[in-house]
């Protein structure tokens, strides 16, 4: 059998009511503790008075410069912990908190792609996510994804440490989330279950959870598209959790690898590019790779759920979703005078390695056209 690893949280709790219990789990790591939110700070009002920490808000999705400020204002706190509660964006700028309140090295350091990537030189402050929206699953990865506005890219802090201690999802927290922002994060945790499976990098474990996950998915998606429910609440927060944790042990994938250069480069929500870019990428993997076992199988699925044929399912999910409203990379803001730049940028990043074949700059440029 393949040899493999599994990095998991060392403690996840799942279910609506769950996250009745933060307070307590995290003041068992101390008394002093931080909480970042995003700009509206009432869910986490609360939490805050029952455990005295400090409050930060995450107003946008993170930046080095963001982040830098916030570390001046948290480090005289001297936080035993850091508790983020929010959407993908919050719990990625709680996690490089986390990470670096401790670190005697300045973030540049420790980044990708525009830093030296050094590993952290002091264990991370402990780490409790509790996500509010079912997307990103970055309630379970290693690694907290930074804006970097003078190198125009999004790149990430990543270290084995930097994973959450306790990891609460309570789909309670994304009833009535927003139509659009449903969609964009629920096209990207589908796409967070798909790119792991099809990955080089997938091993039994990312098989195991991916599978039931990616036939869940989107009929889930497709119910919150037509009216609030709370069973396919439930159903989209367990996709998001496997999808993190899929990521997190098999990579992912081109999906990926252009989403941090075009969101870097244009401030787009990622979910948004990533479900801009799903159906494409599919069909030029299954395109090019010499085995599309994996791919078939995919598609497959999605043509039973979208009530087509496995040939067709890419741009039928494609056209599914610019129906619910989700807009192309153009309206998104990425320039067709930028593609080249783009596919130049993404062909390096971290997450394109995973890919399961290497795509020509050819292909990665129609990709992009047809996004």
């Amino acid at each position: 059998m393949t040899v493999f690893s599994i990095t998991t949280p060392p403690r996840i709790l799942f279910g609506r009511g769950e996250a009745s219990k933060a307070a307590s789990l995290a003041m068992a790591f101390g008394p002093r503790g931080l909480i970042v939110h995003g700009a509206n700070a009432s869910r986490a009002a609360p939490l805050i008075a029952a455990t005295g920490a400090q409050g930060i808000a995450c107003i946008a999705e993170p930046t080095l410069p963001m982040l830098e400020s916030a570390l001046a204002l948290a480090r005289p706190h001297a936080p035993d912990w850091v508790l983020a509660m929010g959407g993908g964006a919050v719990l990625d700028f709680g996690k490089a908190l986390a990470a670096l309140i401790p670190s005697p090295t300045p973030a540049m350091d420790h980044l990708e792609g525009v830093g030296p990537a050094h590993p952290l030189t002091a264990p991370p402050l402990p780490f409790i996510a509790i996500p509010t929206t079912s997307g990103t699953g970055a309630e379970v990865t290693k690694n907290a994804v930074i804006g970097v506005p003078d190198a125009g890219k999004k790149v990430s802090l990543r270290d084995d440490r930097m994973i959450a201690r306790v990891a609460i999802i309570d789909p309670a927290l994304t009833d009535n989330c927003p139509k659009a922002v449903t969609l964009a994060s629920g096209l990207d945790a589908i796409t967070q279950v798909i790119e792991p499976y099809i990955s080089s990098k997938a091993t039994p474990y990312t098989d195991a959870i991916t599978l039931p996950a990616i036939s869940a998915g989107l009929p889930a998606l497709m119910r919150l598209m037509e009216t609030e429910d709370a069973a396919a609440r439930d159903t989209m927060a367990w996709v998001s959790l496997t999808g993190g944790l899929a990521l997190a042990n098999a990579g992912l994938g081109a999906v990926h690898g252009f989403a941090g250069v075009v969101g870097g480069m244009t401030g787009a929500a990622h979910g948004a590019i990533c479900g801009a870019l799903l159906p494409h990428v599919i069909a030029m993997n299954r395109a090019r790779v010499a085995d599309p076992a994996r791919l078939d199988w995919v598609c497959k699925v999605l043509g039973q759920q979208l009530g087509t044929t496995a040939d067709a399912a890419p741009m039928a999910l494609a056209d599914w979703s610019r129906a619910q409203g989700l807009p192309s990379l153009t309206a998104l803001g990425l320039r067709e005078s930028d593609h080249a730049q783009v596919v130049s940028v993404a062909q390096t990043a971290s997450s394109m390695k995973a890919n399961p074949v290497v795509l020509a700059p050819d292909d990665l440029l129609f990709v992009l056209r047809s996004a």
